[in-house]
């Protein structure tokens, strides 16, 4: 019996697909770009990845990390940036082009979640949440070291705590959410209005190093945007009593210019007794985090 699994990580941007062993080691993988506004023309590229990473190999399951909304017991995704992917049997398709073999579905951000708490920073801890600040804010939860999903698989989504309640409308329908503040994009959008002069390209990675060369700026931008992250931490840690934050994602990648101002928003409006120990660390498994986390997903 095999011991390997095939695990998928499947967003708007990338799909990626790697076989993992039961140690949690990516044996190989595979990254396209996601092809977006036709349901089949992405679909397409998820079965060439399955197609791929599983060619001469036989596997004893396959987990799949999806960006959501997910219906985890329907086993169908509804990725807010997919547009062509509304109630999409994901499970179902992938099943049928390996039959016989157990199938798992989740969410990006509760595999991220998983894979740092199984390999990565959340090692040891028992009631964490995993965070990717990117594009947009998404999360997931590990509570009683176990995966928490909730209801339907979508808990620990902390990108939609609100932290502006008159903010910015957000692609979700509501208002003021943490990703309207912290997403890269919008930080870029957020920079250009205070008078940010920056090339057309300018994304992220152009913001942070702007504020590292000392842009007053940009370096107010990676302030508001960590605040509002510390503010979601802290409201999700009342709620579900967190011993650890674990970031990561592109924006991430900015180091201190994020992390200080999360840390300093977590120690600002973490007074309650119960929260003296929440520690925010940075992410360790980078882009492997939702492969391993997916593929956790079937090893248990």
């Amino acid at each position: 019996m095999t011991d390997l699994v095939l695990a998928l990580d499947v967003g708007g941007t990338k799909i990626a697909g790697g076989l993992v062993d039961r140690d949690g080691a990516v044996r190989r993988a595979v990254r396209v770009a996601t092809p977006l506004g036709d349901a089949e023309r992405t679909w397409g590229a998820v079965a060439s990845v399955v197609e791929e990473v599983s060619r001469g190999e036989g596997v004893a399951g396959v987990g799949i990390a999806s960006a959501g909304p997910v219906d985890a017991d329907a086993g169908t995704v509804s990725p807010i940036n997919v547009r062509g992917w509304r109630g999409f049997p994901l499970r179902e398709r992938v099943s049928a082009l390996l039959p016989g073999v157990p199938v798992e579905l989740a969410g990006d951000g509760p595999c991220m979640a998983l894979g740092e708490h199984w390999l990565g920073a959340g090692r040891g801890s028992r009631f964490m949440l995993g965070l990717v600040v990117s594009t947009g804010v998404g999360g997931g939860l590990v509570l009683g070291g176990r995966a928490f999903g909730g209801r339907t698989g979508n808990a620990g989504h902390i990108g939609h705590v609100v932290v502006e309640p008159d903010g910015e409308p957000c692609t979700c329908g509501g208002r003021g959410c943490a990703e309207t503040v912290a997403g890269g994009p919008r930080m870029v959008a957020w920079a250009r209005r205070q008078g940010w002069a920056a090339p057309d390209e300018a994304d992220a990675a152009h913001l942070a190093a702007a504020a590292g060369a000392g842009e007053e700026i940009p370096k107010a931008a990676f302030e508001r945007a960590g605040r509002a992250v510390g503010l979601a931490i802290a409201a999700t840690a009342a709620v579900v009593d967190l011993d650890l934050a674990v970031v990561g994602g592109g924006v991430a990648q900015a180091g201190e210019l994020l992390f200080d101002p999360i840390r300093r928003a977590v120690a600002d409006h973490c007074g309650l007794s119960y929260l003296d120990a929440l520690r925010v660390e940075p992410a360790r498994l980078g882009g492997r985090a939702g492969l391993v986390g997916a593929a956790r997903l079937v090893l248990g």
